[in-house]
């Protein structure tokens, strides 16, 4: 449980709605008190400023536009309609239309707030200009976080791609063979088959925060050791004949040298972040590397939890860099997660070997000397279990048939 809470102290959530509840809050606030304070022309005012604040985004869109159709319109939009792309793009929707045209209608109706026109008109087409300056300056562009909402909202984080690409290009195609795979390997080595519990049966992923990476674990943890790489699985893939998937098996011992067997590699796309934040012509430093390494760990893990293809097949763990005072942090981590998975796995099974009565025989029938019926649980299972369904018409049911002739010559 220590292990999920640390987890999720790390790992960001996705951003909610509270920005847009405080600025209603903000609005319902300032307009209330202008309304007990000075009520009079208050829908003029409010319908000067909407105008304000939506013919500024329009004139900034004119812009836009300009070095689209100039520069754009074939390169980016392939001559594409110009009301359906490329007005869009450019900021030049029908929402900011149409909420123009209402201020618009509600500034003619009411009035202008100010005691001369000319007033309105200066303040109004000032206040639109300056802010399409200032937003093409850049004086106003999006936040930090702004830009991060927008990336993790649609996707568009490197994260994401790494992490789809994690799972498209590898897990979906290998985690389904794991089991067989395992099964083969334990055939062949029966000297390693009580190393083998139930919670070493899956693929475990490390994902350092870090995102430094050893090629071989040993290097790292002299407790972890190279034992033999698993069966390998071959597919055709990409006009590549054959293309061969491998796992590693490793044995991690313990402080009482016993050891536990298990398939440990640790998230390749990490290397690509790793060599990202060291090329400065990525623009990837090491805070935008660590927050890309958290999002690549929630994106892979809601990927893989709605995956039917690799369900009860994986475990991923998320490595803290706080941890080089400690040589054997890779091997205790491993250990825990594996214990605690056996113990999970095993409170939801019962145990093996358990002497129960068979459900047919009563108690009076049963003779002293009939030996108890031994029930032999099966292994967990490594993944839910599903419904089948019968695609047969339902067949009618027989009526009782009485039968005369035995009834007479009991008779």
């Amino acid at each position: 449980m220590q292990c999920h809470q640390d987890e999720d102290a790390l790992i960001p959530r996705p951003r909610g709605a509270l920005p847009k509840a405080c600025a209603a809050a903000l609005a319902a606030i300032t307009i209330g008190g202008i309304v007990i304070l000075s009520p009079e022309r208050l829908f003029g005012w409010v319908a000067m400023v909407i105008l304000i604040l939506t013919l500024g985004p329009l004139l900034h869109g004119l812009c836009l536009l300009a070095e689209e159709m100039l520069h754009h319109s074939n390169t980016r939009y392939q001559g594409r309609g110009l009301l359906s792309h490329v007005l869009p793009a450019c900021g030049l929707g029908g929402k900011t239309l149409l909420a123009a045209g209402l201020a618009g209608l509600l500034l003619y109706l009411t009035g202008p707030p100010l005691p001369h026109k000319e007033q309105c008109w200066k303040l109004l087409f000032l206040a639109s200009v300056l802010y399409a300056l200032f937003k093409g300056l850049g004086v106003l562009g999006p936040s930090e976080v702004e830009v991060s909402d927008i990336c993790e909202g649609r996707k568009m984080n490197v994260a994401h791609g790494l992490a789809w690409s994690f799972y498209l290009g590898y897990l979906r195609l290998v985690l389904p063979h794991l089991e067989n795979s395992i099964a083969k390997f334990r055939s062949t080595h029966q000297a390693s088959r009580p190393l083998w519990g139930r919670g070493s049966r899956k693929l475990i992923i490390l994902i350092p925060l870090n995102a430094s990476i050893s090629h071989k674990l040993e290097d790292e943890d002299d407790n972890i050791r190279f034992y033999d790489n698993l069966p390998n699985n071959e597919i055709d893939r990409a006009g590549v004949r054959g293309r061969v998937y491998k796992h590693s098996v490793y044995r991690v011992l313990d402080e009482h040298e016993r050891g536990y067997e298990c398939v440990v590699e640790y998230a390749t796309p990490l290397l690509t972040l790793y060599s990202m934040s060291q090329e400065s012509s990525a623009g990837f430093g090491e805070p935008e590397r660590r927050q890309q390494v958290l999002l690549f760990y929630r994106t892979l893990q809601d990927i893989l939890e709605h995956s039917l293809e690799c369900r009860n097949r994986y475990k991923l763990i998320l490595l803290s860099d706080d941890h080089e005072n400690d040589p054997h942090f890779l091997s205790k981590t491993i250990l825990r997660h594996l214990k605690q998975q056996e113990k999970e796995e095993y409170c939801l099974t019962p145990p093996p070997h358990q002497e129960m009565a068979h459900p047919l025989m009563s108690s009076s029938s049963a003779t002293p000397s009939a030996p108890p019926i031994i029930n032999e649980w099966p292994e967990p299972m490594s993944r839910e279990p599903t419904l089948m369904f019968s695609m047969d018409k339902p067949q009618p049911l027989k009526e009782p048939v009485e039968n005369t002739d035995h009834y007479q010559g009991t008779t």
